[in-house]
């Protein structure tokens, strides 16, 4: 779970709204909602954030950076997140097991990019250069696509830190992914066990 105690669902509207929307979404309360919801202002926050992100971003894309992002801050929770969705919605299995293996040849060479740049901004956003986003200009992707993928990663690092700062476990369903992609992806904290 996490080291601070989880929302009360009854205390706020909010929380419990929170809570019923990852039951109808999920079939359970994530473990990053039973600590948002503690500050559900915040919450509603990042999920517009996020929102605003995705909205001018290729979906693919977006799920690319944010698991590179997320690999780099050793995020077990966000990477075993986003590369499931990369598995599940966009068949990308073999993409995800390339990133968990450092195998960044394998991909494609825009798809390469964006996983490098990504993991730069994690990294230590400070230490950047005009040459790390040439990249991706070169391949083809005009100001505003790079943009994109910074902000999924700069995004990904406040999420992450958060997740991690308060000791919150990858949820326990996480443990049904396939063995394989589950160990490539639980790069930080250990999934909860139930």
């Amino acid at each position: 779970m996490s080291w601070i105690a989880d929302a009360d669902e009854a205390a706020s509207t909010e929380a419990a709204e929170a809570f019923d929307r990852d039951r109808a979404t999920l079939g359970y309360v994530a473990n990053y909602t039973r600590l948002l919801a503690r500050r559900p202002a915040v919450y509603e926050a990042w999920r517009a954030l996020n929102a605003a992100v995705k909205a001018s971003m290729d979906p693919r894309r977006y799920e690319l950076a944010t698991l590179a992002a997320a690999r780099q801050l050793r995020s077990s929770y966000c990477s075993l997140a986003h590369g499931g969705v990369l598995v599940d919605r966009f068949g990308a299995e073999p993409e995800v097991r390339a990133i968990s293996g450092g195998e960044l040849a394998a991909l494609g060479p825009v798809d390469a990019a964006v996983v490098r740049v990504a993991a730069k901004v994690a990294a230590g956003a400070a230490a950047m250069t005009p040459e790390d986003l040439a990249e991706l200009r070169t391949l083809g992707l005009d100001d505003d696509e790079i943009l994109d993928v910074v902000l999924a990663a700069a995004a990904r690092c406040f999420f992450s830190s958060v997740l991690d700062a308060t000791g919150t476990e990858p949820d326990a369903q996480y443990r049904s992914m396939d063995a394989g992609l589950r160990a490539g992806l639980t790069v930080g904290r250990p999934i909860a066990e139930a």
